[in-house]
Order: structure tokens, then C-alpha cells, then sequence
């Protein structure tokens, strides 16, 4: 279903060009504008859904199940050290376009465009604690 104000319906629909890695019934990939480092591409499905928090499991499972097979592509043409996956849900983590998207981005040394660093609290939790936020999770789900 496409969205008529959605940017990657319209990639999809051929209204917008792009530089097509991958095509299937259910999923379109595609260098990412931005080229944060060589090779990285969205993996996106061509049912539109927002974010993750929308994305019905069977439209998620054909997803991610492309992400290796592009993953490996990327490695194979461009050699990187490694690839993070990335994808950003709602305005706070940084989404810009509201149409399920993985970032595949190959990393290739530290001077590469892209840092991807966090700060742990490892010390500030323990155990019990941990195991409380997994039971609230575990029976949300």
C-alpha cells in the first residue's frame, strides 16, 4: 500500500529514482543518499509502515531476512571491516523519513563518516534489578 506523501513509496513506485540494489515482491533496497560511508544502502518493505513499533512480524520477517544476503553483497564488492545495522524509530531516535528502514553501513576504520559509540551503566544496575525490567517486558509481550 502505498503512501502518497511517503518519499520511499514514491522510490518504490518508480516516481523517484534511486540507485536499486535489490528487488523483490516484498522488498526494495537501495543506496542511501547520504552515503554516510561506500555501500550504504536501505533495506526497506514495500508495504508502507512507519517504524518498527507499526511493522506487523510478517512484513519485519521478510525484511530482515534480505538484511544478510545485501550485508554480504556490500562485503563482498567492498571489503569493509564490518557493517552496523541501524534503524532509528521516532523523531527522539533520529527518524527522518516515516517508512520502515534498515541501514546497512559498512564500516571501514575509524575515520570513516560514521560513530556509532554509546555510553554503558553496566554499574549502575544490578541483577535483581535487571530481572525486574525483563519480567515487566517479558509480560508486556
Amino acid at each position: 500500500m502505498k503512501h502518497d506523501d511517503c518519499i520511499f513509496c514514491k522510490i518504490i513506485a518508480g516516481e523517484i529514482p534511486s540507485a536499486k540494489v535489490y528487488e523483490d515482491d516484498d522488498v526494495y533496497a537501495f543506496l542511501d543518499i547520504s552515503q554516510v560511508t561506500t555501500g550504504h544502502t536501505l533495506v526497506i518493505p514495500k508495504t508502507h509502515t512507519s517504524d518498527i513499533f507499526e511493522t506487523p512480524e510478517d512484513v519485519a520477517a521478510k525484511v530482515f531476512a534480505r538484511v544478510p544476503k545485501i550485508a554480504n553483497a556490500i562485503k563482498e564488492v567492498y571489503n569493509p571491516k564490518g557493517v552496523n545495522l541501524l534503524n532509528n524509530n521516532g523523531i527522539f531516535a533520529g527518524q527522518s523519513v516515516y517508512h520502515l528502514h534498515i541501514h546497512i553501513i559498512p564500516r571501514y576504520d575509524d575515520n570513516d563518516g560514521f560513530n556509532a559509540q554509546w555510553k554503558t551503566r553496566d554499574d549502575q544496575f544490578y541483577l535483581e534489578e535487571l530481572q525486574d525490567m525483563a519480567k515487566e517486558i517479558h509480560d508486556a509481550i
